[in-house]
């Protein structure tokens, strides 16, 4: 694990969180980074007592990329505040198999909420019970087959990416839940949160 985090001092930790990797425990019981970090600081630093590892943001499953733990509940505490005010920028990269309509776009969607399938429907006006998603995508390059899109986030809402590239006709690379035709082989989706 020590090799995956890119920066660390008395208040903070950045790390690489992998494919299938999950950020704070759900009811698949599986470890998850949290408490991987607390162990792993637990005997890295001989610490007697309890490790406090503060969850800031998420990621899913699938996805990859930047996380950020608070190692101090105040730490904890100011970090979710920024988050919450949107001082703290989120990019990612999204590997697509169709085009964008343009190379550079704002989208603006209304999210609604299948708590059932885990999913998220972007519809292009309001309506009933959804929640206004904003986002900024940018293309950096392509090959034959795939496409290489930047995105900024400026609303953080669940499946945000995954539904409103979806919607754009640009599922990402790996995600069946969302128009993709084949999975990739670790079982992720081709998006990287840096």
């Amino acid at each position: 694990i020590a090799q995956r985090i890119l920066y660390e001092d008395n208040h903070i930790l950045a790390i690489n969180k992998l494919v299938g990797e999950i950020i704070q425990g759900d009811k698949t019981g599986d470890e998850p980074l949290s408490e991987l970090l607390k162990r792993f600081i637990k005997e890295r630093d001989a610490k007697p007592g309890e490790v406090f590892m503060g969850v800031t943001h998420r990621l899913d499953r699938p996805v990859s990329g930047i996380t950020l733990f608070a190692k101090t509940s105040k730490a904890s505490s100011r970090l979710n505040e920024m988050f919450r005010l949107g001082d703290v920028k989120k990019t990612y990269w999204a590997i697509v198999k169709n085009l964008p309509p343009k190379n550079e776009d704002i989208l603006t969607h209304y999210l609604t909420r299948n708590e059932k399938q885990n999913k998220a429907t972007a519809h292009s006006k309001p309506v009933p019970n959804a929640k206004e998603a904003q986002l900024i995508y940018k293309l950096l390059t392509s090959s034959d087959t795939y496409h290489l899109l930047e995105v900024q986030l400026l609303t953080g809402r669940p499946h945000q990416i995954l539904s409103q590239l979806a919607a754009i006709g640009c599922p990402i690379q790996g995600d069946l839940q969302y128009g993709f035709p084949r999975s990739n082989p670790d079982g992720g989706i081709s998006l990287h949160a840096r």
